[in-house]
């Protein structure tokens, strides 16, 4: 068996293809669109707060890159997660105001993905060592490991961090 990466850069890749993919399985009516949603929160939460606590602070120690962008991915995290606890608060799955607040939830995510993506996963690939990916690998995966096993998703937690940020 293949053993996973530790490279902070590929484990948060591999969280976002996953958010990806749980956002087409939260569109299609032939899904369990709940469990999808279910899942989706307790790892967008739980990648969020894991690069928050671990990753982005020790990126910043990186001349190279830029402390404005990792600061905005932290801005456009609290942008998603207010978007993720809209959704849980829908009554009904498929419903009108499901669709909307998914809508709302996929633009605001996808869009964070994609800078993080351009801007402070590539600067990482071009100014941290793979060594120091590693260990900051570890620390992500431990940090988000924690969250995920204090029930983060759930949308009483989402409440409180939302909330805590505003």
């Amino acid at each position: 068996m293949a053993q996973q990466s530790q490279d902070v850069v590929e484990l948060i890749l591999e969280d976002h293809r996953r958010m990806e993919e749980l956002f087409r399985r939260m569109r299609s009516v032939e899904d369990d669109r709940a469990g999808a949603l279910r899942e989706f929160s307790a790892l967008l939460i739980a990648h969020g707060e894991a690069e928050e606590d671990e990753v982005y602070p020790a990126l910043k120690r990186y001349k190279n890159i830029d402390d404005e962008e990792v600061e905005h991915g932290s801005e456009e995290h609290d942008e998603g997660n207010e978007a993720l606890l809209a959704l849980l608060e829908v009554e009904e799955v498929g419903s009108d105001d499901w669709d909307e607040k998914l809508e709302e939830l996929v633009e605001a995510v996808t869009h964070h993905l994609d800078e993080e993506e351009r801007t402070i996963l590539n600067g990482a690939r071009e100014n941290v060592a793979d060594s120091r990916r590693t260990e900051l690998g570890s620390a992500f995966l431990s940090a988000r490991e924690e969250y995920l096993k204090d029930d983060c998703g759930s949308v009483e937690n989402v409440r409180k961090v939302v909330h805590k940020k505003s």
